[in-house]
């Protein structure tokens, strides 16, 4: 991100079932956070695990809702030091394994398969008439 990067708001939207808003606004309670607080930084949480390579947007409050990266980077630096891929390995929660236990829990569900045929993961019911 750029220094010169647009700071201003600007709305998303999206829908989810009733149940996972409500399940949101209680975690989002609890966290004493807004809703659109909460959701954009479990958005901004999930991402970070995905973009390898990217910089980091700066946050204007260096630790939304109490559970951070600049909170977690801290913490582990408080009591050792850290080079580049070992601070990234701490920091990253093993996506690998988390990726691994996601794909086998949709697969589990009936939601997704993998096709050897398409090259890849593909939602159940996409290309099956291919």
């Amino acid at each position: 991100m750029s220094d010169a990067a647009d700071t201003s708001r600007k709305t998303v939207k999206t829908y989810v079932p009733a149940y996972q808003k409500e399940e949101w606004q209680s975690h989002a309670d609890d966290l004493d956070m807004s809703q659109s607080e909460f959701v954009r930084t479990m958005v901004q949480a999930g991402r970070a695990g995905f973009e390898s390579g990217r910089e980091e947007p700066t946050s204007p409050d260096p630790d939304p809702g109490g559970n951070g990266l600049e909170t977690r980077v801290l913490k582990l630096l408080q009591n050792d030091t850290y080079d580049w891929d070992e601070l990234l390995e701490a920091v990253s929660d093993d996506i690998e394994s988390r990726l691994d236990d996601a794909l086998e829990e949709l697969q589990a569900r009936n939601e997704i398969r993998y096709s050897g045929r398409h090259g890849g993961y593909t939602t159940v019911g996409d290309n099956d008439g291919d």
